[in-house]
């Protein structure tokens, strides 16, 4: 909206934060969502056990033998292969409407895409309740992943906040605020992952699921009536029309000095190796923890999972304090030789203090994807910064969708010769990012500030 004009005649501010930042909506979506994953594969887990008559980490004979268990082997393959489902069906609807989503953002605004997106999400935890509570076939699981990317996902909701961090920030600021972003990701992932491990042992499956549906609701709300938005001047157009996808096509193919197609191609490249690596291990590695020779309980699972959710705090502050003596991409080099390293612990890890070394080395591991992110954001203009993310929500879900794939299906096929091998193959994969960021920097440094003017 323009502002006003003064007695003076000197037109004042625009103001474009009115109510409150997008931030609180990412921490409690977040929350909400690492307090229902570890909680659906140890439902998985504990379902697939019951119906196959094993014990799981209590029995004796089972999970602390070293020998090969057949039914324990089958419950891991059916618990990774479900989750591999419930990931399809969610990814592959939602490579169509996060794209299409984000970019109707940039017409219309981020509020409607966080409200349709807080919506989805709370459709899916109303499905797991009611699975939990009445025990219906695991099958639901999916159904309830296809509601919620129908209306965007958490994708899409990753599409519309960033969007709205670079409507507002300078391009100095940008990737600090990126991370800070994604550090609100991180927190809310490790207070949850501490809750939901006891909560679990003390009560059960299905008060959690009520509490990521509470926060959820408020969520919500949250978006509707609190967030300020970002789009200054937010217009009615058309969301079933080819031309939200249109712009996110001319991003990577228009040939205008504006937008460095080759550029744009190539941080998405590796972005979309970082994003399957981090997924793709994420999906494996609570069951690879539930199982022989580790055998965590849902405790040890939780501490595993606030572990996990860590670096992105740590990341950010050893970000903050890097940037006064490194540039941005030589801190994301660094981020992926420690995430290399924290990989090729997990594949060799067979006793709970060196999972714990991996996780630690993961410390820097989450500084790649904020940097990469803001960099993307700088090679486009203002009015392109939806379809952006947009862009960057499909690479997302592709990613997702890729390691789901990979990785689901190579842990078990891989659990008779070595049960660490995708976390090497993952390790391996992240060279491909080094070198892509590493050339790009050598060859084109800076570019996005030759590109465009600095903003104040």
């Amino acid at each position: 909206m323009e502002g006003r004009a003064s007695p003076a005649g000197e037109p004042q501010p625009r103001r474009t934060l009115r109510r409150g930042p997008v931030e609180p909506v990412v921490f409690l979506a977040n929350f909400a969502l690492v307090l229902q994953g570890p909680l659906t594969t140890q439902y998985l887990w504990h379902r697939f056990s019951a119906d196959l008559g094993y014990n799981g980490t209590r029995d004796r004979g089972g999970c602390g033998n070293h020998s090969v268990n057949p039914a324990m082997q089958e419950v891991e393959t059916l618990t990774s292969h479900w989750t591999l489902y419930m990931n399809l069906g969610g990814f592959l609807v939602g490579l169509l409407w996060s794209t299409l989503l984000g970019a109707w953002s940039d017409c219309v605004g981020r509020r409607p895409l966080l409200v349709l997106a807080s919506v989805g999400l709370l459709l899916q935890v109303v499905v797991s309740i009611f699975i939990v509570q009445l025990e219906l076939h695991v099958g639901f699981f999916v159904l309830g992943r296809i509601l919620c990317a129908l209306f965007g996902d958490f994708n899409g909701l990753l599409a519309a906040s960033f969007a709205s961090v670079a409507d507002v920030s300078s391009r100095h600021s940008r990737t600090f605020r990126m991370a800070l972003l994604e550090a609100c990701i991180g927190v809310a992932g490790m207070l949850a992952s501490l809750l939901g491990g006891h909560w679990l042992r003390a009560q059960g499956y299905a008060n959690p699921f009520w509490l990521a549906l509470a926060l959820l609701i408020v969520m919500t709300l949250y978006s509707a009536f609190c967030f300020g938005e970002t789009v200054k001047e937010p217009k009615s157009t058309r969301l079933f029309t080819l031309h939200h996808h249109r712009s996110i096509f001319q991003l990577y193919v228009a040939s205008a000095p504006e937008k460095p197609r080759k550029h744009i191609a190539l941080y998405s490249l590796a972005i979309f190796v970082v994003i399957t690596v981090h997924f793709g291990a994420q999906d494996i590695l609570t069951l690879y923890e539930l199982s022989a020779p580790l055998c965590w309980d849902s405790k040890l699972i939780g501490y595993g999972s606030a572990a996990q959710h860590l670096p992105y705090l740590t990341s950010l502050i050893v970000l903050r304090l890097m940037q006064f003596c490194l540039a941005d991409v030589w801190v994301a080099e660094i981020g992926l030789v420690f995430n290399i390293l924290g990989m090729v612990v997990f594949a060799f890890a067979t006793i709970t203090a060196l999972m714990f070394t991996g996780y630690g080395l993961l410390f820097l591991s989450l500084v790649i994807t904020p940097i990469i992110r803001a960099k993307l954001s700088k090679l486009v203009g203002r009015s392109d910064q939806g379809a952006l993310f947009s862009a960057v929500a499909c690479v997302n879900t592709l990613a997702m969708l890729t390691a789901s794939g990979i990785f689901n299906s190579l842990y078990p096929a891989t659990l008779n010769f070595m049960k660490g091998f995708p976390f090497l193959l993952g390790a391996g994969l992240l060279f491909i990012p080094a070198i892509l960021i590493g050339i790009l920097e050598r060859t084109y440094p800076h570019l996005e500030f030759q590109q465009f003017p600095q903003s104040p």
